[in-house]
This record gives C-alpha cells, structure tokens and sequence, in this order.
C-alpha cells in the first residue's frame, strides 16, 4: 500500500536514501564501539569500557528508531553487513587495536562526519524534499552525536 502523507513518491523515495545512509553510518559506529569496548585497555579502563558501552547503546536505540522511520515512509529496511558497508562514509580499520588515546580520536572522527552528514541531510530533507518529519528526526539524532563527541573529547583536553 502506498504511502500518502503529503510527500511525493519520488521525495518519499530520497528521504528513504539518506535515512538508509544514516543507518549505515550508525551500524558502522556501533560495530567499531563494540570493537573499542572488547578491546579497551590500560589505566582507564573500566571508565573507558562503561563510555563505550553507554554510546553504543545509545546508538542502538537509534538505529531501531532510524529503522522505523524508513518504514513509515513505505520503504524497506537494509540489514546486512554488505549493504552497511556500501552506503557507510566511514571507515573501518580491520586487525587494528589502537591504545585509548587513538580509540577516542577515532571516535571522535567519526561522530563528526556524521554530524556533518545529518546537516547535510536535514537541509535536504527541509528544502529539497519537504519532509519536516525526516528533518526533526535527523536533528535529534545530530543532536546525540554532538553529545557523545563532546563527553569523547573532554577526554583529550
């Protein structure tokens, strides 16, 4: 059944593209969290282990919900590693174990390029595609991740 909520098809369709973006992009961050987690060692180490822990489950929280918008807009959710891997702007360090110090400027890249993705995407969402509702959605989600690179950060300073 089509889905008629004052967008058109063909915006319907591109708000499902960047949607389906950000849910790789999430997925990506997740996995390497879980990695960081596993892997943390060293004098913080639990600190680190329970900061890891509450991002990505964080994290996992939003990607049900980015799952979920995509069906209510009528589309199909992606959910294989495969298709993560094709649509994600990140980048994954495969048999690397960086120390702490290495693991937080990681992780703090990689908030960052996503919350310049999702500005990216929430002016599309507004302008191009007349979808306020993807736009607030993507805004909260930009808002978690401006959160969790500042707490990151202060690590480093």
């Amino acid at each position: 059944m089509k889905v008629k909520i004052g967008i058109t098809e063909e915006n319907l369709k591109n708000s499902i593209s960047l949607l389906s973006s950000t849910l790789a992009n999430q997925m990506t961050l997740y996995v390497k969290l879980r990695k960081f987690h596993w892997n943390v060692s060293g004098q913080s180490f639990m600190e680190l282990h329970l900061l890891f822990e509450g991002q990505y489950k964080k994290l996992e929280k939003a990607i049900d919900e980015t799952a979920e918008r995509i069906g209510k807009l009528g589309g199909k959710t992606i959910g294989t590693m495969k298709e993560f891997a094709e649509l994600t702007v990140l980048k994954e360090s495969p048999n690397e174990y960086p120390e702490q110090k290495e693991m937080m400027k990681e992780l703090i890249s990689d908030h960052e390029t996503i919350i310049i993705q999702l500005r990216k995407d929430i002016d599309t969402s507004e302008e191009e595609n007349k979808d306020a509702g993807t736009a607030d959605f993507l805004t909260s989600l930009m808002l978690d991740h401006e959160t969790m690179v500042w707490k990151l950060r202060r690590y480093l300073e």
